[in-house]
């Protein structure tokens, strides 16, 4: 474990359509957020493509190879989901029960999800670039066209705070 679920984290996510900032949610979903900060951390989603993008439902990120199917190497567990998937919410996707990797997605829009996906944060700032990546033109398996790169995940941390 690299963080510290008593305090506060925050990202922010630079794309290759603009900047988006979120917070974490370390106390609900300690393994995932720990997962998503060691792998920001160390470089992993630089370079890395939005490659699944699907107007009013949501934008998916965090696989490294850009096809859907690839992952950091290893799987860890689901955490309980205690929050609707709202417009900015961030989740974990994943390929069944406890297949957690890196692939993580952005709700473009409130939707009414089954709780198979471990919530661990939302989008503080950055909707405009949020619609800009899921309206962008797509192709085959809702692929986009042109795919908005991640150029890097910067994660803060400070002592927590009360959570708004």
């Amino acid at each position: 474990m690299v963080i510290d679920p008593a305090k506060r984290y925050t990202a922010e996510i630079q794309t290759t359509a603009g900047t988006m900032t979120a917070e974490f949610f370390p106390e609900e979903a300690p393994k995932t957020v720990n997962n998503f900060v060691f792998l920001a951390r160390e470089g992993f989603y630089d370079g890395v493509i939005f490659h699944r993008v699907i107007p009013g439902f949501v934008i998916q990120g965090g696989d490294p190879t850009g096809t859907g199917r690839g992952g950091p190497g290893y799987r860890f567990d689901d955490e309980p989901v205690k929050r609707p998937y709202l417009r900015g919410t961030i989740a974990m996707a994943n390929a069944g029960p406890n297949t957690n990797g890196s692939q993580f997605f952005i709700m473009h829009a409130d939707y009414p999800l089954p709780p198979n996906y471990t919530i661990f944060g939302r989008l503080t700032g950055g909707e405009d670039v949020l619609d800009a990546i899921a309206t962008a033109p797509t192709g085959p398996q809702d692929r986009p066209v042109q795919p908005v790169q991640i150029l890097s995940v910067t994660i803060s941390e400070a002592q927590a705070g009360p959570v708004g």
